[in-house]
């Protein structure tokens, strides 16, 4: 008769020493992995390579503003397919960084109604009379001396001379910078005087044949266009010989600290580009605006209904005069037609020229 055996005793049962030698295996295994530091268990990071450690970005230097980024063109040239090399175009400017202006605005502050019942005629009347009406006094004006009357009254491109605003001073030690935005086909009397006077001058034209081209010792031609927004850079990228640019990218890329001198004729893109040099500040490097506005349509990318076209118009004039602009000189062009948002209403031309002196400009 067979006896039972004791539970534990079968032949599938494990040894005592067995189970000692695996725990003690387990515990040696813990502690050779904690030496190692490989860190809490149940957090593992993903498969690949090591991520790599991100310090905060260092503190700007005290005194300087966080700003936008502005997408800037290099000026150096691509070489042809198959190497070799190109002839250099005359170089104009030496890139250097500029100050750090303040941070961007996104929306200029409009002004109040004209008044209560918000419409075109009460805004009108007030916008007319504004451009129409001179700030400060200029006792010295010029320049354009191929101009058989150079009396203010007929002359629309005028500077102050006065002394008091330094503009005299810079023409007579041959420090004066001069740029002229234009879109083709413009009177270049002005320039070549300026540049005859003594100024540095660049004139900014989409229609120039060479990318810079020097007339003469002190007049440069650039085949650029003065827009109100940078190129997208991927865009950018696509066409390396984009011309269209904002006038403070083009101050980085060439260098220019100052303009003592902005003359634009843009064709309805006046009012774009007034308001991005007012929102990023340029305004504050130029020394005197000598801008023709056009009145007998809104404008490129202005919309609204008409009261709120000019309220848009006052607004931006008023921000000048905030940053220290006074108008010193306004001239009506008869020879052009006389509308007024595509209507020939309140007696007004569809083109002026308006002239201001930054009275902080020394």
């Amino acid at each position: 008769m067979a006896t039972a055996r004791p539970p534990g005793r079968g032949c599938g049962a494990l040894p005592r020493w067995l189970l000692g030698a695996a725990l003690l295996l387990g515990l040696r295994l813990c502690i050779e992995l904690h030496r190692a530091g490989s860190g809490s268990p149940g957090r593992r990071d993903p498969p690949g390579p090591p991520r790599p450690h991100l310090l905060p970005p260092p503190d700007p230097p005290r005194g300087a503003s966080r700003r936008q980024v502005t997408y800037v063109r290099s000026g150096r040239r691509a070489l042809p397919r198959g190497g070799g090399t190109t002839t250099p175009e005359p170089s104009c400017c030496t890139p250097r960084g500029l100050p750090r202006r303040k941070g961007s605005r996104w929306h200029i502050e409009l002004q109040p109604w004209a008044g209560p019942a918000q419409s075109l005629d009460e805004e009108a009347s007030r916008f007319l009379s504004y451009i129409s009406t001179t700030q400060i006094a200029c006792d010295h004006m010029g320049t354009d001396s191929l101009a058989a009357d150079s009396s203010p009254a007929t002359n629309p491109w005028l500077v102050c001379l006065d002394d008091r605003f330094g503009l005299a001073h810079q023409i007579r030690s041959k420090r004066c910078r001069l740029y002229s935005l234009g879109l083709g086909g413009d009177d270049t009397r002005f320039e070549m005087s300026m540049a005859r006077d003594g100024c540095e001058v660049h004139r900014f034209d989409p229609s120039v044949k060479s990318a810079h081209a020097l007339e003469n010792q002190r007049l440069w031609h650039h085949r650029l266009a003065i827009d109100w927004r940078d190129p997208h850079p991927a865009v950018a990228a696509q066409k390396s010989n984009s011309n269209t640019r904002k006038l403070g990218s083009i101050l980085n890329e060439f260098g220019h600290h100052k303009i003592d001198i902005l003359k634009a004729d843009l064709e309805s893109a006046e009012w774009k580009v007034l308001e991005n040099l007012i929102l990023e500040d340029v305004i504050e490097q130029i020394g005197q605006l000598v801008f023709e506005i056009h009145l007998h349509w809104p404008g490129f990318e202005v919309s609204g209904i008409e009261s709120s076209v000019v309220r848009f118009w006052y607004s931006l004039l008023k921000e000048l005069e905030h940053k220290d602009f006074r108008l010193f000189h306004t001239y009506k062009d008869l020879s052009k037609p006389q509308l007024f948002l595509k209507k020939a209403i309140f007696n007004a031309s569809s083109c002026y020229t308006l002239s201001w002196v930054n009275t902080r400009w020394r």
